[in-house]
């Protein structure tokens, strides 16, 4: 630096900036020995100053102050990168050290090069430009400094060995860390060195490491026009209905982008179809601008349209409503899609996509072709701390759940409602759950759409490729309250100032595109007006056409109980099926134990002619896919059965091959399928419900251990089991197989609590049984496809009576008829003599025959096989078979706050009105279902059979 005092009138100083190059000395010399020895550019820089303005004493600390600048002293060139919003800290001036003839010193920089490179693979992410609000101060961590590894300012120019990093042996540091914070810290920030598969590390590092990716023209162009049609939907949403729910998708307009580009390659690749689960926010936007939902039919909802056929109490609010359409992408290929309905409990919807998809791709050749392609959208606050979303991913490899890879798109508005990050979870990012099943997982900035295009490339091709899960974590942000309604500035008054001085995603997009010449503003604005005419004609149209106000009628009267339907199976069918139960494959190995168990069951059912439930079962399964019937059972340990019954998987005793039966059957036209399932309830039915609302014609059942699990899945059964049909017209054959009854086996393990799935009956909306005969339950299941109506079946199964020697039924008995409602007692010899009929559902009826038949009483013991559809009138016509009984006692083994009492009197307490005494006869109440002491279960029990038979 120079100094030269001169006398300009007028002027105060002047700062001359010269060409910045290497010394004269060095200007022939090579550029690597130039790196090795630490010479760099020079830049001279000459100041002509004022003297009356500064004297010659201040100009060399005048000086002094430029070069501490100049050198990143005083916060300069972080006061610039701020000013610039470049979203990093600076590399600091230091000294250079670097001794040219020590190797060692060479190698360990060298290392040091090593680890800055890894380093920027498992870390660089948390220096990328993610936020768009950029409300907080960026901070580089000291691990991805370079200074941190003894690397200075000195060491840009000098050349390094990379391992390949970017398709080159060899770069100097400054080009290695160019490669690497274009790949890791721009707008996109990775994390995938979790995943253990060096491929799939190897793969995105290739795709994203010295990587050029320009978007054509073209593709530009088509994705202003996206985010075109996804603010203007907003915004006249806005301004038509102030005030309004709707759960808009400001701040996060770059979703539809995103939609856009996994779904156009999604058709481009031949998929048969993708199924979308997501939130309420931006539902309405991908209703209409992926869906392609009309835009009449939205607005007849805004407007309160009502369906003259409605009826009171169904149908749903709109931003849970679900929709069918076709995508068709910029090429003109095409993919169908289904956007899944959901209720407010958001990531309940999750496994019930999953649970469709897998259904879709059992149906399409060749199997393990993964066609239908699952989209699940998230909130960050949801993703993070709801737990059905880590049973999902826990399920994504499992054979019986596997879909071939999910692409999971988190709208991450940095707030959940009210609440921020921080109260809402304990990790860094809202995605780390994903790293459970080292899904990789894309963070991206969601004022950038072309990196937001370029991660939805990425996900599709690495769902494609691996069929694994993959996770974009969209950060974004909530430009209004979480409904419209709110005010957010009073929990996040911060992030709601720079969320009021940001511009639309569209607006900053459009401003680069005009900087850069790829786009006019007249363009740009005159699509945005297109979109915003045919919105406006769309709802004037809505508006001219308003049909009268209507009535809703009340809910047609419930059918009931439905006529039977011949559900026998002729003989020579049930013994071909019976007898290859045993047809072990040539190079098979049963148990020993199995072995002699199946010939005890043989000679049961050829020379007794008797079989008993878990046989029964088997019969049932095996007919319905001889005759065409697909069958798909999952649930905990169903392969063999909780209590060692089923069977349905048999297991090589020597080498573990699995073998089963049923699909090996001569006759069979449909698959069967039988799956032990993760240790899950809530995301496990959720799955189910969802292959069986996809597959109607198929006989899907779900198994839980003991019935008392079922309630770490009540949120499925309360807001689509029992509810899908009202709020989406959506009907439903899914069956439940719930072990109940009391044994002694403690307050769990009894109960699967009968009186909570009673509690939501209504309308028809589900079956609820508890079979005691093994006939029974073969016709039952069989009626559940055969019937020409769908409806869940929730099937209270027996443990005990599993093996008991009542609970058998004759092989005749599955060949003719159908599942009874109502049985009336076989024991009765004398009707006129009966004084006590006692009705009873379940594993109580077998202690109250014996007791019966112990105490030679005159009572019937009447079994009410079908609690709801309410078989009133075969109760009562069977009570009237019995003409001097005045008494009438329901008996059950459950405390008298639980089981079925209160809705069968609910139902039956009009036989008061003819003359009958009607109690019940019960446990007392109680807060537990069941006691813990077998001693005192037995007394109970005792008890029981003494109330009920007592004064006969």
């Amino acid at each position: 630096m120079q100094s030269v005092p001169r006398l300009m009138p007028g002027q105060g100083v002047i700062v001359g900036v010269g060409t910045i190059d290497y010394p004269a000395e060095f200007q022939g010399s090579d550029e690597r020995t130039l790196g090795a020895l630490g010479v760099s550019k020079v830049v001279t820089i000459t100041s002509t100053y004022d003297h009356r303005i500064i004297q010659g004493a201040e100009s060399g600390m005048f000086l002094k102050r430029v070069h501490e600048l100049l050198l990143g002293e005083h916060d300069f060139y972080g006061g610039v990168f701020r000013s610039l919003g470049v979203p990093y800290e600076a590399v600091q001036w230091r000294v250079d050290t670097n001794p040219v003839n020590s190797e060692e010193a060479m190698l360990h920089k060298q290392m040091q090069v090593a680890t800055l490179i890894r380093v920027h693979r498992v870390r660089g992410h948390l220096i990328a430009d993610l936020d768009p609000l950029r409300w907080q101060h960026p901070h580089l961590p000291p691990e991805l400094d370079p200074a941190t590894y003894g690397l200075t300012i000195w060491d840009l120019d000098r050349e390094f060995l990379t391992g390949g990093v970017g398709g080159t042996d060899r770069r100097t540091l400054g080009d290695l860390l160019h490669v690497l914070r274009d790949a890791y810290c721009r707008t996109i920030g990775v994390e995938y060195m979790h995943i253990q598969d060096f491929a799939e590390q190897r793969w995105i590092q290739g795709k994203l490491e010295g990587a050029h990716y320009e978007l054509s023209k073209d593709r530009k162009r088509r994705i202003v026009e996206r985010l075109n049609a996804a603010e203007a939907f907003e915004k006249f949403l806005a301004t038509k209905y102030v005030g309004t729910k709707r759960f808009g998708l400001e701040g996060a307009e770059s979703a539809i982008p995103i939609l856009d580009q996994v779904l156009s390659m999604a058709a481009d690749a031949g998929l048969d179809s993708s199924v979308l689960g997501m939130a309420h926010r931006g539902r309405l936007n991908v209703l209409a601008n992926i869906m392609g939902k009309s835009y009449d039919q939205i607005f007849k909802e805004f407007e309160g349209h009502v369906d003259p056929s409605t009826v009171q109490g169904s149908g749903d609010v709109k931003y849970h409503l679900g929709a069918s359409g076709k995508y068709e992408g910029p090429s003109g290929e095409s993919i169908r899609l289904e956007l899944a309905a959901n209720p407010s409990h958001l990531e309940t919807v999750d496994p019930v996509v999953l649970g469709i998809v897998r259904a879709i791709q059992d149906n399409i050749e060749p199997a393990g072709s993964f066609p239908s392609l699952p989209i699940l959208i998230h909130g960050d606050a949801a993703f993070a701390g709801q737990g059905i979303v880590a049973e999902c991913l826990a399920m994504s490899d499992i054979a019986g759940y596997r879909v071939g890879g999910t692409i999971h798109l988190i709208i991450n508005n940095q707030i959940g409602f009210t609440t921020s990050p921080q109260h809402s979870r304990s990790s860094l990012y809202c995605s780390d759950v994903a790293k459970t099943v080292q899904a990789p997982i894309f963070h991206v900035n969601g004022d950038d759409p072309e990196a937001c295009v370029r991660v939805a490339e990425l996900a599709f091709e690495y769902r494609q490729k691996f069929h694994k899960d993959v996770v974009i974590d969209m950060v974004c942000y909530r430009r209004h309250g979480h409904n419209e309604g709110d005010d957010p500035s009073y929990t996040q008054p911060l992030m709601y100032k720079a969320i009021a001085e940001r511009r639309s995603v569209r607006k900053l997009y459009v401003e680069a595109l005009v900087k850069r010449g790829e786009l006019t503003v007249e363009e740009a604005e005159s699509a945005l007006a297109d979109f915003q005419s045919k919105l406006q004609v769309a709802l004037d149209q809505t508006r001219a056409h308003a049909p009268e106000p209507v009535k809703v009628a009340k809910p047609p009267k419930p059918m009931g109980v439905r006529p039977h339907v011949e559900t026998g199976v002729d003989r020579a069918l049930l013994d071909s099926i019976f007898d290859n139960l045993t047809n072990y494959p040539d190079d098979f190995t049963p148990h020993p134990k199995l072995v002699r168990q199946f010939e005890t069951r043989a000679k049961m059912y050829h020379e007794a002619g008797e079989l008993e439930w878990a046989t029964a079962e088997s019969l049932a399964i095996g007919s319905l896919v001889a005759e065409g019937t697909p069958v798909r059972l999952a649930g905990e340990d169903s392969r063999r059965g909780t209590f060692s019954q089923r069977h349905a998987a048999l297991v090589d005793y020597e080498n573990e091959k699995v073998w089963i039966p049923n699909t090996t059957l001569p006759q069979r036209k449909a698959p069967f399928w039988v799956y032990d399932s993760l240790l899950s309830e809530y995301a496990a039915l959720g799955f189910e419900y969802g292959y069986s609302h996809e597959n109607p014609h198929a006989l899907v059942m779900w198994e839980a251990q003991f019935g008392d699990f079922v309630n770490g899945a009540q949120i499925i059964i309360d807001q689509y089991l029992v509810a899908a049909e009202d709020k989406w017209d959506q009907m439903n054959g899914l069956v439940l197989l719930l072990p109940h009854g009391f044994e002694g086996q403690g307050p769990e393990h009894s109960s699967a609590r009968i009186e909570r799935f009673l509690t939501l009956c209504a309308e028809d909306n589900i079956q609820v049984c508890n079979a005691t005969t093994a006939a029974q339950y073969f016709h039952l299941l069989r009626r559940q496809v055969r019937r020409d109506v769908r409806k869940p079946l929730v099937l209270f199964t027996p443990k005990a009576p599993l093996r008991m020697k009542e609970s058998r039924s004759n092989v005749t008995d599955l060949t003719t008829g159908s599942f009874q409602e109502v049985l009336d007692d076989p024991g009765v010899t004398d009707r006129n003599a009966v004084r006590r009929v006692v009705f009873c559902s379940g594993k109580v009826a077998w202690d109250a025959f014996a007791e019966r038949d112990k105490r030679n009483a005159p009572a019937a013991i009447v079994r009410v096989e079908q609690l709801y559809p309410f078989p009133g009138d075969q109760m009562r016509a069977v009570l009237a078979q019995y003409p001097n009984a005045s008494q009438v006692v329901w008996l059950q083994e459950e405390p008298d706050n639980m089981g079925p009492w209160h809705f069968v009197e609910a139902r039956f307490w009009k036989v008061k009105e003819q003359g009958y005494d009607l109690r019940l006869v019960s446990r007392i109440g109680s807060g537990s279902p069941a006691t813990g002491s077998k001693a005192v279960h037995d007394q109970e029990l005792a008890d029981l059979m003494d109330e009920t038979f007592h004064d006969l």
